[in-house]
């Protein structure tokens, strides 16, 4: 999945006793209703956010994370977690309303022309597949 958006925060780097590492980052999306999305960063995929700055527009690689939690008088409780693991900063010319025109594609040119009405694969009448 994909977020598009403007960097709004950047959390600096979260080090737990574990060692275990995460960096945070919110991007309001850009639609009818902005949305602030706050996506981790997790162990080196914190350094992604080392070049970025708030107002940068980005395109996230992201993956959902879900996780099932029982407190300690038994009811259980659900989180998410929205986790980046590529990052593309995009310029000022990109309008995230209206699709970029892609370029033309070239079609390849077959290696060799087959005649008409002769079967391109081969002799294939002991073919025995049931379709």
């Amino acid at each position: 999945m994909e977020l598009q958006g403007t960097v709004k925060k950047i959390s600096e780097i979260q080090t737990f006793a574990s060692g275990f590492q995460k960096r945070e980052m919110v991007i309001l999306t850009e639609e009818q209703y902005p949305q602030p999305i706050n996506v981790e960063f997790l162990q080196e995929k914190g350094d992604l956010l080392n070049n970025l700055k708030e107002g940068d527009k980005v395109k996230i690689g992201i993956n959902l994370r879900g996780r099932e939690w029982t407190s300690p008088q038994g009811e259980v409780k659900y989180f998410n977690s929205i986790i980046g693991w590529r990052l593309e900063k995009l310029d000022g010319t990109n309008n995230f309303n209206e699709p970029t025109e892609a370029a033309p594609v070239q079609r390849a040119e077959p290696a060799s022309e087959v005649a008409k009405g002769e079967n391109p694969f081969g002799n294939e009448e002991d073919d025995d597949l049931p379709f």
